[in-house]
């Protein structure tokens, strides 16, 4: 799967079904190689598109199944 696979995916949370948005970058280990977590912006401040302060880091062992069309994670505070 490439990057640009992801990106193209709603990341919604299990416990409340909540869409959190779209994957805007990964982090992952220059070492290993591993990715170790997929970052997705925050919500919206102003008229619901612009000015994002912050960001949701989605650690990789919170992902529960990466479907066709979303990415199931499991967040205590979604």
């Amino acid at each position: 799967m490439r990057f640009m696979d992801l990106c193209d995916k709603a990341v919604v949370c299990a416990s409340d079904c909540r869409c959190l948005g779209h994957v805007s970058d990964i982090e992952f280990d220059c070492k290993s190689g591993e990715i170790k977590a997929i970052i997705v912006p925050g919500p919206a401040k102003y008229l619901g598109c612009l000015f994002r302060d912050e960001e949701i880091c989605i650690p990789w062992a919170n992902i529960i199944r990466i479907g066709p069309d979303i990415i199931l994670v499991e967040l205590k505070n979604c």
